[in-house]
């Protein structure tokens, strides 16, 4: 048996608008300058406070506590009106690897747990997945704990798992962990940068399928 951990923000759901229009929101409620969309982007993928960090390195804590909280008030009145979609072919693919009796299904994400059970519920997909872990009980990514933690809970060792990402904190977190990984081209940071880092890049969901498949042999 093998374990195949997606990542969800950039690879699973298209939730860019909603992570860019939270930022914005926080960073003016605590008296900030507003950051450039490709900016906010770059921190996709990583645990809110550790991203709050990267964004705004010279703030006091003070400060970037108060970011935190407005982008998690934020993020949580947008997503209430209206959940981030998941991009085309996903379901599909989640739906054909769920049903092969060789793999299993997990999740890695930066996500809070509140805000990745929202995401499941709405999409229908709880069954779908084994393990889910999130940015609640874990270092951020790249720390490789949440992944070993996905291994652990499905029974499967590190070098029979694969982790599918769309950030290079993906692709540096299956590393660390000893797993396998496969890059994602729709997503938040460059494709070529996930090359650089030595992954495959998949271009759609149908090529992801077929890379997985290879994998799995």
């Amino acid at each position: 048996m093998k374990l195949v951990v997606f990542d969800v923000d950039g690879t699973l759901v298209d939730s860019q608008a909603l992570i860019v229009g939270a930022m914005e929101m926080a960073f003016l409620g605590a008296g900030l300058e507003p950051l450039d969309r490709s900016r906010v982007l770059s921190i996709v993928g990583l645990s809110l406070p550790v991203a709050v960090e990267r964004l705004a390195p010279d703030a006091p804590a003070s400060q970037q506590e108060a970011i935190v909280e407005g982008y998690r008030d934020a993020f949580r009145t947008r997503r209430i009106r209206s959940e981030a979609p998941l991009y085309d072919g996903a379901l599909p693919c989640l739906d054909r690897l769920a049903a092969r009796d060789d793999l299993l299904l997990g999740v890695a994400t930066g996500k809070s747990r509140r805000g990745l059970d929202a995401m499941l519920k709405h999409h229908d997909l709880g069954g779908h997945f084994v393990t889910l872990q999130t940015a609640d009980t874990h270092p951020s990514k790249p720390h490789p704990q949440m992944l070993l933690t996905a291994c652990a809970e499905a029974g499967v060792e590190p070098g029979a798992a694969l982790m599918i990402g769309d950030t290079e904190f993906d692709i540096a977190m299956a590393q660390q962990a000893g797993c396998a990984a496969i890059g994602v081209g729709w997503g938040y940071h460059p494709a070529a940068t996930l090359r650089e880092m030595g992954a495959e890049v998949a271009g759609d969901f149908a090529a992801l399928e077929r890379m997985i498949g290879d994998w799995a042999q």
